[in-house]
């Protein structure tokens, strides 16, 4: 491998050591309301994002406060000799798509049926680090 090769690549690796991400797949919960709580944490610091996680009184919040945890060990695990504290993690991007839907029939006046659809929805979250606090 060349200088310039090797350099671009240990330069990819050690940005990519500033990111880590946690997914949580097929969350029983329509994506519209994960999307409202997702909303709250996004570009927040991790601190803040936690608590406001914590004291949100929606029920997605909770699911999502384990999931950014999660993504937090993760980023301990890349990083071990870092420190949280003093990395000023932030909460980078986080994702809310669609998942899989069950369908459902709901029994209908007149012996008709209507379908019900219940939504599951996936997040990803990225947590990174503010490269300006680094050394």
């Amino acid at each position: 491998m060349g200088s310039r090769k090797k350099e671009m690549a240990d330069a990819i690796k050690e940005n990519k050591k500033q990111v880590a991400f946690a997914k949580l797949n097929n969350c029983p919960t329509s994506p519209r309301k994960m999307r409202l709580v997702a909303d709250l944490v996004r570009g927040e610091r991790v601190e803040k994002a936690l608590n406001i996680l914590k004291f949100s009184q929606k029920d997605a919040s909770a699911r999502l406060e384990k999931l950014l945890l999660s993504a937090i060990a993760n980023w301990q695990a890349k990083n071990e000799d870092a420190d949280i504290e003093s990395a000023e993690l932030f909460v980078k991007e986080i994702r809310v798509d669609g998942g899989a839907m069950l369908k459902r029939l709901r029994p209908a006046p007149q012996g008709r049926a209507h379908r019900i659809r219940k939504r599951s929805n996936h997040v990803t979250v990225v947590v990174g680090a503010n490269n300006n606090t680094q050394s």
